[in-house]
């Protein structure tokens, strides 16, 4: 078994660290106030030398070497390190080094590290071989120890461990990219895999190495490897199921996080196997995704103070232990050989990159020398190396006068490392400008300082009209808040730079410029997803896999990451859909037949009912299972010649009842029997099962008749046969199993689909701030947009497929957005004292626990029928009068694949309401009702593509208008629709007068306002119910020539979404879409029909909603109406 704490005593001598017996053991001893007083001191140091981790870790190891000198030549001192320096190295292992991997291996991104895999494997491989040969005969060649050859390669082995935290410290410092982080931590945590595995097997195996047998290393080393990598991924599972409960605290995931980190070292040292490569797998297998909301960041806060906390302790502890031992062996000599030490352990890391430089450029960075001599300098030794260097004493035969020499030196150089390797590699960086940001990142960089400046701008000029602060000093105030950011950029002087002279120099590429803004749009995809997943709209394993193509996705140059490529990347459900329908084909359809009786035959109706009945099928079962036995005694030969005679007579039975049972089935089924594979198959057993009973016969006649015999043998093995059968019970369960998971598989790809059109218009709101040059801006849109319409037919077509399965998953998502909604609400209504805390609490609990009862929530759900659609229209604002009226005028349509539901130019016959199906619209650009006169010319007629899907509306504008229709509507699958004639909703107009047509240009004028300025309305509230009922927006028409006020005080927004107006002071035109800037007080239309969004500021929205119910009324006239009005005239 592998070595664990517990095994440490039955070892043949003490394990001890250093120091010397003393004969005093039951002694009242401090211990506790020197680690208290070791923790303040560090933190007390780590507050006043600030960053320089180095400097706090050095004046450590001196405080507890002085201290140590005094524990040797003070009995009081001794007697308080006494409990440290009888402490199992092993122990310090165990108490320590598991927070510290855990916490390295966490900050590891997987998907970086799994496409740079085999790059970085090698890199550890390497790494390991050559510090173990070229350390070792270093210090067999200069080291005056007298140390032997299995200390000095313990010792390289040693000495070669990378550290995973402070390798990489300096270069996060400095803002380098995390891909090349991760490559360095990765390439450290396979170094510290391997070597945990090999002091693994020495401690196992308290030999010496020649006597080691190659099958047993071998088979260790596998189960340390693969043993280790499957129990860490399950526990990885058991972690992220723990930590994401909705009903646990936030100090009961930081208890449980650390202590399952430690259950699990423990767990799977005892059994035998690498506790350090299960914590690795552990960490690499846990993301944000796998924490609660908001926890990764506590947790990895507690994380950090205690590792630092744990390097502090070791560093002292160490440096006790080392000044415990004899001064005499610290010579002038030790200083040379810490000198030569260093200079190797630097070699041995340039020797290192040199080999691995080819295949690291292999990888899908850019791997170049300057990384090279970068990472050259990465090679710092830590924690695990100082923790591991007590063993090269303790596993050796021979034993070493000064064991503590061996800390001494592994201690130096890691603090050397820290120090002169840290400062070299940030120092190379930057003078090889691998720190510089490019300049298309700058001015991605310039543009979000531009934003914010404005964001400030607009809230100092809002701040200035409140009374309270009439008499602040506005100048002081921009000021300071004016943002000057230098950029680490040498050639960041392009800002300084006259445009004139040196604008074609400097300025990047559309080619650079796009590729910069592709990595940008990848890292707000990624940030979208888990926004989704904290707002309940993604689940967990669609997050996942949104973020891992992303980040799969993201290396490949030019790529931009469309949802056929996350398709791709899912392998979605193809084998399962032919598994179905295979397992489909084969199932067995018991099916009645046309019986006429022909007479009064009692036989024949006896035997009809028989066959066709649930006991005589399942007595057919119950017959195959009851020969199992019968059929292991023939396949044993032994068994088979004892009771041949009994399998005889049981075969004969068995065929009997085939007989007969397949007798009455062609009597009843006749010619039909033999349509149905199963009753072939059966068929066919009997003749195999006749055929050797003849054969038996046939040898019991010429006994001597070696073929015969052979024959009779083979045919016999064929009886198993038999049990096939049964296969026709299991059948329906696995179509049943792989229904569900098709199900499973198709709300997956929605949910997968659904949050990646999501991601694309999060995107499209913020490409304005990746870049100013309109050439990227128009390229990048249509980029994303192009995406959005695929994923948006993707969306259609998996509806199609399962509506069933998209209707349950929609109503999932309603449900939980409505109750993330209430905690929103109760949280708000908690902080201001109005539900008391305990009431809070105990409402938060139920809430949560109707979030946790959706786990259950059934995965399909039948589909509504026609007439219930109409309840989705929004502005029949499901009031049953007017769904009444329109449910006795709709009639069902039906188009098949290809179908044109309508066609562009001509005149519209009314609205499809789409109940199932897709359909895709061709149009040129919208006109928007602007003259031609006025509407500028485009110099290419580019056509736009849009996809309806369930719920949608086609032909709302063009019946309002009575005009042309802008689009063609062409069938992408089968679709059934509602359909309400023109002139029927024309008479709805008439009847509901006016407020009908009111609501549906409303409608229209929000849908539009959101698609063309989302990123302007992004804090605006504009549901439909809420602009109804509260007056919040409201629609203005305008004919040509007619006039209206706009009051910018009470106007929070003036959006034209339909015609065109002017500016009757400046004359300056404006075409819909578009938003009246606020210097405009006065406007004119110019076209035939105008149509003005008008959104409220909050505070006049405020005021109409006391009276809101007049107001509506008078706006939208009388909803619910008991007469019918006098008509329109």
């Amino acid at each position: 078994m592998n070595s664990s704490f517990w095994t440490q005593k039955e070892r043949p001598r003490p394990d001890l660290l250093c120091g010397r017996f003393a004969d005093y053991t039951n002694i009242k001893t401090h211990f506790s106030m020197l680690v208290c007083s070791t923790v303040v001191l560090g933190g007390f140091l780590k507050a006043f030398i600030k960053n320089s981790e180095v400097l706090v870790l050095t004046v450590l190891s001196l405080s507890g070497f002085a201290l140590g000198q005094l524990a040797y030549n003070f009995v009081e001192i001794h007697k308080i390190v006494y409990p440290l320096l009888r402490t199992s190295s092993f122990s310090l292992y165990c108490y320590f080094l598991p927070l510290i991997i855990f916490m390295a291996s966490l900050d590891v991104d997987f998907y970086i590290l799994k496409n740079v895999f085999w790059q970085v494997l090698f890199t550890g491989l390497i790494s390991f071989c050559t510090a173990f040969i070229v350390i070792g005969y270093v210090v067999l060649k200069f080291n005056k120890e007298s140390w032997d050859l299995q200390s000095s390669l313990l010792f390289s082995i040693t000495l070669g461990i990378t550290d995973p935290l402070h390798s990489v410290n300096s270069l996060k410092k400095i803002g380098i990219s995390k891909m090349y982080v991760d490559i360095i931590k990765g390439e450290s945590l396979i170094i510290c895999g391997i070597t945990s595995i090999f002091f693994g097997i020495f401690r196992s195996n308290a030999v010496h190495l020649s006597m080691f047998r190659e099958l047993h290393v071998l088979t260790g080393l596998c189960l340390d490897i693969c043993g280790s990598i499957v129990c860490g991924y399950w526990c990885a599972r058991i972690i992220q199921f723990i930590l994401t409960d909705l009903f646990s605290n936030t100090l009961t995931n930081v208890i449980l996080c650390f202590s399952l980190v430690y259950l699990t070292f423990y767990i799977v040292e005892f059994l035998g196997m690498s506790g350090i490569v299960a914590l690795i797998t552990v960490g690499l297998n846990l993301d944000s995704l796998s924490f609660k909301p908001r926890i990764e960041f506590i947790i990895t806060e507690f994380l950090i103070m205690f590792s630092s906390v744990f390097e502090h302790l070791i560093y002292t502890f160490f440096g006790i232990v080392i000044g415990c031992g004899e001064i005499k062996y610290f010579r002038f000599h030790t200083l040379i050989f810490m000198f030569i030490l260093f200079t190797t352990v630097n070699f041995v890391r340039l020797l290192t990159i040199v080999l691995v430089s080819p295949i690291l450029m292999q990888s899908s960075y850019e791997y170049n020398w300057k990384w090279g001599i970068v990472i050259t300098w990465s090679g710092i030794k830590g924690v695990f190396s100082l923790l591991l260097a007590p063993d090269v004493h303790n596993l050796t035969e021979q034993t070493v006068e000064s064991p503590q020499m061996f800390l001494l030196y592994v201690q130096v150089i890691s603090l050397l490392t820290m120090g002169i390797n840290s400062y070299m590699m940030t120092q190379s960086a930057r003078t090889l400008g691998l720190c510089v940001m490019s300049l298309p990142r700058q001015m991605a960089m310039q543009n979000a300082i531009q934003h914010i400046q404005e964001i400030i701008q607009n809230t100092i000029t809002l701040f200035k009209t409140e009374k309270m602060l009439t008499n602040v000093n506005w100048t002081l105030v921009e000021e300071k808040t004016k943002i000057e950011y230098i950029m680490p950029s040498v050639a960041a002087q392009f800002s300084h730079v006259s445009h004139n002279e040196k604008e074609e120099e400097v300025s990047p590429t559309d080619e650079v410029l796009i590729e910069e803004a592709r990595l940008h749009i990848a890292i707000i995809q990624m940030s979208s997803f888990e926004k989704q997943y904290n707002d309940g709209i993604l689940s967990v394993e669609a997050a996942r896999i949104l973020i891992g193509a992303t980040k799969s996705y993201c290396h490949i140059q030019g790529k931009f990451m469309s949802i056929y490529d996350v398709s791709t990347y899912v392998r979605a459900r193809s084998w399962l859909m032919k598994f179905k329908n295979m397992l489909t084909f084969f199932n067995y359809n018991k099916e009645r037949a046309y019986f006429f009786l022909a007479g009064n035959n009692r036989f024949l109706k006896i035997a009809y009912k028989i066959v066709f009945s649930e006991e005589f099928e399942y007595t057919g079962y119950v017959i195959t299972l009851m020969y199992t036995y019968p059929m292991i005694v023939h396949l044993w030969p032994t068994a088979r010649k004892i009771n041949g005679q009994a399998l005889l007579a049981i075969n004969y039975y068995f065929i009997c009842l085939y007989i007969l049972e397949i007798a009455l089935k062609i009597i009843i089924l006749k010619r039909k029997y033999f349509q149905q594979y199963w009753n072939i198959l059966e068929f066919l057993i009997l003749i195999i099962g006749i055929i050797d009973i003849f054969c038996i016969y046939f040898v019991k006649l010429r006994p001597d008749k070696m073929s015969l015999i052979q024959a009779t043998v083979i045919i016999g093995y064929f009886r198993i046969i038999r049990f096939v059968p049964i296969i026709k019970i299991i059948i329906p369960m696995l179509i049943g199993i792989v229904n569900v998971q098709i199900k499973k598989r198709l709300s997956l790809m929605y949910c997968i689909t659904k949050g990646y059109v999501k991601s694309q218009e999060d995107t499209k709101l913020l490409i304005k701030q990746i870049s100013n040059r309109e050439s990227i801006y128009q390229k990048l849109y249509e980029i994303l947009e192009t995406n959005k319409r695929d994923a948006v037919r993707e969306l259609g077509l998996i509806e199609h497929e399962g509506r069933d399965v998209v209707i349950a998953l929609k109503t999932k998502q309603a449900i939980q957005n409505v109750i993330a909604k209430a905690l929103k609400n109760l949280t708000f209504l908690c902080s201001r004292g109005i539900i008391d805390k305990h009431e809070g609490i105990e409402m938060n609990k139920i809430l949560l626990k109707k979030i946790k009862s959706l786990n259950n929530f059934p995965m399909s759900i039948p589909p509504p029928t026609p007439d219930k659609y109409l309840h989705n229209i929004v502005w029949l604002e499901n009031n049953d009068v007017l769904i009444e009226f329109f449910k006795e005028k709709a009639k069902l349509a039906y188009f098949d694949y290809g179908d044109i539901i309508c066609k562009e130019g001509e005149m519209p016959q009314g609205i499809y309401l789409i109940i199932s199906g897709m359909a895709i619209l061709h149009s040129s650009p919208p006109t928007f009702g602007i003259d031609s006169s006025i509407l500028p010319k485009r110099e290419a007629q580019t056509m736009i593509t849009e996809y309806c899907t369930c719920g949608d509306i086609i032909g709302e504008m063009s019946c309002l208008l009575k005009r042309e229709i802008e689009y063609t509507a062409i069938c992408e699958t089968i679709l059934q629709a509602c359909f309400i004639s023109l002139e029927d909703l024309y008479e709805g107009f008439d009847v509901f007068w006016p407020s009908l047509e009111y609501k549906i240009w409303l409608k229209l004028a929000l849908s539009t306002a959101c698609q063309y300025f989302e990123s302007s309305l992004v804090d605006e509230d504009l549901r439909f119910q809420k602009c109804v009922t509260l007056n919040h927006a409201y629609v203005e028409t305008l004919s040509s020539y007619n006039e209206m006020i706009i009051d910018n005080v009470n106007m929070k927004f003036v959006i034209i979404v339909y015609g065109s107006v002017i500016d009757i002071k400046t004359e300056e035109p404006y075409l819909a879409p578009c938003i009246i800037p606020k210097s405009c007080e006065q406007v004119q239309g110019t076209s035939d029909l105008s149509k003005l969004l008008i959104i409220l500021a909050s505070e006049l929205a405020t005021n109409i909603n006391k009276n809101a119910t007049v107001r509506a009324t008078e706006r939208s006239g009388m909803t619910n109406i008991e007469h019918k009005p006098e008509k329109k005239k």
